[in-house]
């Protein structure tokens, strides 16, 4: 049985990017997986003491090695990323973290078929012992696949410009 090697740093890429005193957009990204420290210091923070949403702040800064080109990530940095962006960031430390991939499942909508996509390289996660396992069918070329995400395509005019997916703000 041979192992896997463990993946402790994953990439990534914000949806909106850091954008820093000299108006330079940071975007592309490395995570690494947490320690325990990186769990348990910040508890001690009197800032996290005082306020408790310091704590994803902290965890950030401490488990973020690279943004862009800036020479450090620090929280003073993720205090000024958009809300998109830190929620992205939040969601990919809890997948890493609890599950040692930045994967999402999802389904085939023709036959229900569920497995699990990497989120970097849009490709299908095949785990060590699915490796030596046929691969699946490809689907009939006169099948089309058909997702329900919105896309700037579906959006109005505006949104389609900016490549923005909707914001569902009825108010617009």
């Amino acid at each position: 049985m041979s192992e896997q090697p463990l993946q402790t740093e994953f990439e990534f890429t914000l949806p909106r990017g850091y954008v820093d005193d000299d108006g330079t957009l940071h975007k592309e990204g490395r995570m690494r997986l947490a320690t325990a420290a990186d769990e348990i210091q910040p508890l001690q923070d009197p800032k996290v003491q005082s306020n408790q949403s310091y704590l994803t702040i902290t965890l950030l800064a401490r488990v973020v090695t690279e943004l862009g080109t800036l020479e450090t990530v620090d929280r003073s940095v993720i205090e000024n990323l958009f809300v998109t962006d830190l929620e992205h960031l939040q969601a990919m430390y809890e997948r890493v973290n609890n599950r040692g991939r930045n994967t999402v499942a999802t389904g085939c909508p023709e036959c229900g078929h569920e497995f699990e996509v990497d989120l970097m390289t849009g490709r299908p996660y095949v785990s060590t012992e699915e490796s030596t396992a046929e691969p699946p069918a490809a689907p009939a070329d006169d099948v089309e696949m058909e997702f329900d995400s919105p896309t700037a395509n579906d959006s109005n005019d505006d949104d389609a410009e900016t490549g923005e997916l909707a914001s569902g703000n009825p108010t617009k």
